[in-house]
């Protein structure tokens, strides 16, 4: 073919000399090469971004469907968090006042009498406010019988305010084995209750707002 031997006697010295046909042949190729080139280097790469963001539009999608759906229920939501709010301000109205804490005091103190326990100790401890409620721990000992036990918690529950009161390294035993006495365990049937107790006591709003300042400020001491 005319057009082979033409390629095969090229002269790569006078390049302006060569056929027609092989001039528009090596321009047709150059121009494909610099188009592959500009494909690999910039469309490749623009394919490669445009999987990427086909991708993350998928995952805005799932984002936008769950978003939705929670906010369809925003307002059933709200309504139960404000049912439960106002529920717990009514829980907490219900313990004791910091003016009726002193009172309350006496009123344990005085139910374990009247439960014919003998009580050795009973030392209330500084209070310790939280968010929106105090403790007060007290440091007691007391002595009785298994029914007078009983008979005390059954009257602290019967006190007019609700009385929480949570145990804390509290032991029970029989009054001989803490004596160090000999014999059998428990034989008098009297038991000797020891450790820290805490009741609580409902902050009002501005003593509220001082415990929170205060919590955080000693958690960002930490």
């Amino acid at each position: 073919m005319k057009f082979l031997d033409d390629l095969r006697n090229l002269d790569r010295n006078n390049i302006g000399g060569w056929p027609q046909s092989i001039k528009v042949f090596f321009t047709v190729l150059l121009f494909g090469v610099i188009v592959f080139f500009g494909w690999y280097l910039y469309v490749s790469n623009q394919q490669d971004e445009l999987e990427s963001l086909v991708g993350k539009e998928e995952q805005l999608k799932q984002e936008f469907a769950t978003k939705q759906a929670k906010s369809v229920n925003l307002e059933a939501l709200q309504q139960q968090l404000d049912e439960m709010q106002d529920m717990l301000r009514q829980l907490l109205r219900q313990l004791p006042s910091k003016t009726e804490m002193p009172e309350l005091l006496v009123d344990i103190s005085q139910t374990a009498l009247s439960a014919g326990l003998q009580s050795d100790l009973f030392q209330p401890g500084p209070e310790v406010p939280k968010d929106f409620y105090a403790e007060k721990p007290i440091t007691l000992r007391m002595t009785g019988t298994y029914h007078q036990f009983g008979t005390f918690i059954s009257g602290v529950a019967s006190l007019p305010r609700v009385v929480i009161l949570t145990l804390h390294d509290v032991s029970l035993t029989p009054k001989d084995a803490a004596a160090g006495k000999g014999g059998v365990s428990g034989a008098s049937g009297q038991l000797v209750l020891q450790g820290t107790v805490k009741t609580y006591r409902y902050l009002e709003d501005d003593e509220s707002a001082e415990a929170k300042a205060a919590n955080a400020k000693s958690g960002g001491r930490k």
